[in-house]
């Protein structure tokens, strides 16, 4: 299980990176192509790369915060789902030894009447 997390974890900051290296790319193709002098293209990189960097600090938090609640949300239904499990167990477990102490009271009223009965098998037939 604590494979299955990393692999998740490694899956996120590949995206990440991914995310920064095609930022990277794009703006150097930005500086190749544009027809804007050194100075502007450079405050224009920075305030690009500056909404970049607050929209993917954004977009984490909330995908953290969703993650947060789901596990959260799980985690109350698997709580309930024990809860429930356990009290199945419980009424089978008193259904069973109910039925258990009765089969029991059964018998033994069973074999003391058949004891007490003429012909029973305290008494011998003589015929």
């Amino acid at each position: 299980m604590a494979n299955a997390r990393n692999s998740d974890d490694e899956g996120g900051g590949n995206f990440v990176i991914g995310l920064l290296a095609g930022a990277l790319l794009g703006a150097g193709f930005a500086m190749l192509f544009a027809p804007k002098p050194g100075r502007d293209l450079r405050r224009d990189l920075g305030e690009q790369a500056d909404r970049f960097a607050a929209d993917a600090s954004s977009k984490y938090r909330k995908t953290s915060e969703g993650a947060a609640e789901w596990a959260r949300k799980a985690s109350a239904a698997a709580e309930e789902v024990a809860k429930s499990g356990k009290e199945l167990y419980n009424n089978v477990r008193d259904a069973v030894a109910k039925g258990a102490d009765e089969a029991q009271r059964y018998r033994q009223e069973a074999t003391s009447d058949d004891s007490t009965q003429p012909g029973g098998p305290t008494q011998s037939h003589a015929s």
